[in-house]
Parts: C-alpha cells; sequence; structure tokens
C-alpha cells in the first residue's frame, strides 16, 4: 500500500534524510520517501501492519524532530 502524509513543522533537510534512513528501517516498509520542501512522507508498506508501522514511524520522526507533526 502506497499512501502520502502531511508533515507539519519539519525544520531541516538534514532532519528529514535521518527520518527517512530511521522510517525505511522500520519491518514491513518497503519504500520511504521524506521530503523536506514538500512537507511530506511517501510510504508504501505492508499493509497487513498498518498500525504498528505508523505508530513507529510517528515515534521515530519524534525522536529526531519533538515538534514535527505528520498528519495521519
Amino acid at each position: 500500500m502506497k499512501k502520502v502524509f502531511k508533515v507539519c513543522d519539519l525544520d531541516c533537510a538534514n532532519c528529514a534524510m535521518k527520518m527517512e534512513r530511521k522510517i525505511n528501517e522500520i519491518d514491513g516498509v518497503n519504500f520511504a520517501s521524506v521530503s523536506f520542501m514538500m512537507q511530506k512522507i511517501t510510504l508504501d508498506f505492508d499493509e497487513s501492519k498498518k498500525d504498528e508501522i505508523l505508530k513507529k514511524m510517528v515515534e521515530t520522526c519524534k525522536k529526531i524532530e519533538p515538534d514535527c507533526k505528520i498528519i495521519v
């Protein structure tokens, strides 16, 4: 399943790169791309693990950029 999520208050491209790298490490994620310029996350993932993946994605992003919000 492929979805795009809006990101609010992502402050730097370096943080976006770190988020992308960590999200791609989550079990069940086939591909993730974090765009600082567009303020969005494009995620291709295993739909059967959707809730677990989205929870881990939000937690991961909060660790890297605490003020960042992901609209899921």
